[in-house]
């Protein structure tokens, strides 16, 4: 089975009509900016989350790419038809159809990630060039630690900036925990 893709337009009349549209990007990213209605179920969530859901779905990201990637995944996840939105959210702002913000939610933790550690290596070279050679350490490590996320698929840096009080609030709507949760 594959994703079959279709425009924000047409998605938007198949969700006024009952398809399903589910957001698989992570639920920081959905907190921040989302499609009215749309269930939060991240992709490694799905397989259990839709077993028994009856009807078509409509998959989306924020441009496409992630949907793209994980098509297999989530094409034998639905028992409808699956669809893959064009482009994603970005399409669907594009399109001038309407989105749903929360401005106070935190900023996505990976993007809280790649601040911190591109924070931490430029003070690492300037405490190891104004201060003393052995901050250049401390870029090593941010470094030895980026390296290891990639590979193994673990950030220890993400762990610890999602367990910050920053990152706590505020919740989703009952709607969106449902799936979110599940």
């Amino acid at each position: 089975m594959t994703l079959h893709p279709i425009t924000p337009e047409d998605a938007k009349l198949r969700v006024a009509q009952g398809t399903r549209l589910i957001d698989v990007r992570e639920r920081d990213e959905h907190l921040r900016e989302r499609i009215a209605g749309a269930s939060c179920i991240p992709a490694s969530k799905l397989p259990q989350v839709l077993e028994g859901d009856e009807g078509d779905v409509i998959f989306h990201c924020r441009s496409g790419n992630r949907t793209q990637a994980l098509a297999g995944i989530l094409s034998a996840s639905a028992s409808g038809k699956a669809y893959v939105l064009e482009g994603g959210l970005d399409a669907w702002k594009k399109a001038g159809l309407a989105v749903e913000k929360t401005p106070k939610a935190p900023l996505e933790i990976m993007r809280q990630v790649q601040m911190t550690a591109g924070g931490l290596v430029l003070l690492g070279v300037l405490l190891g060039y104004l201060v003393s050679p052995g901050f250049f350490g401390l870029s090593a490590f941010v470094g030895a630690g980026l390296f290891f996320a990639g590979a193994s698929g673990w950030c220890g840096m993400a762990r610890l900036l999602a367990l910050m009080p920053w990152n706590r609030a505020p919740e989703l709507s009952a709607s969106d925990t449902a799936g979110a949760n599940a």
